[in-house]
């Protein structure tokens, strides 16, 4: 909103002119810093976009792999007993951050969406904190318990590992289209 100009002192009219140009030297003070924020904010919509694009393909796709292949084949393949209530614990704990970080993604998207637009954003900050941090754990737990312990129990019989290896690769390979 403009600022008003200051009130014309009738017995000091240059006065008057004095004090626009203080004003005026104010604001483009102001409009001095503009360049230097211009790069962050270009940055935010790139960040922005970048992570809208790789998320809503990558997390759910990568949820969806190990729900549907490894949990599944490490699941199976423990021995009964302790080790199987360790991978079913280990299983239900990461199924569960899976549905919970989902959920954090979606309630993020439309501020993402305003900020990859360069448009006002409500952009929940406590929940984007919340998300890289409970995304962070949740890769360690992976990380430092449920893979080694695959790598463990798959790696007891090559034929459970080639098989999830084989499943892998066929989602992955892009279809053919036969040509006759």
């Amino acid at each position: 909103m403009p600022r008003a100009l200051p009130p014309t002192d009738t017995d000091a009219p240059i006065s008057h002119f004095s004090n626009c140009h203080t004003g005026i030297l104010a604001q483009l003070a102001r409009l001095g810093d503009l360049p230097a924020l211009l790069g962050p904010a270009a940055q935010a919509r790139k960040i922005a976009q970048e992570s809208l694009a790789f998320f809503n393909e990558a997390l759910f796709g990568h949820h969806n792999e190990e729900e549907k292949d490894l949990f599944p084949a490490v699941s199976k393949s423990a021995k009964a007993g302790a080790e199987r209530l360790e991978v079913d614990g280990l299983i239900e704990q990461l199924t569960h951050d899976h549905r919970a970080l989902e959920k954090l993604w979606k309630s993020l998207e439309p501020g993402l969406r305003k900020v990859a637009k360069g448009q006002d954003s409500t952009l929940d900050v406590l929940s984007l904190g919340s998300m890289v941090q409970r995304y962070q754990a949740h890769a360690r737990l992976e990380e430092q318990a449920f893979l080694p312990l695959a790598q463990t129990i798959l790696g007891r019989q090559d034929q459970h590992m080639a098989a999830l290896g084989l499943t892998l690769h066929m989602r992955h390979v892009p279809d053919f289209v036969a040509y006759i």
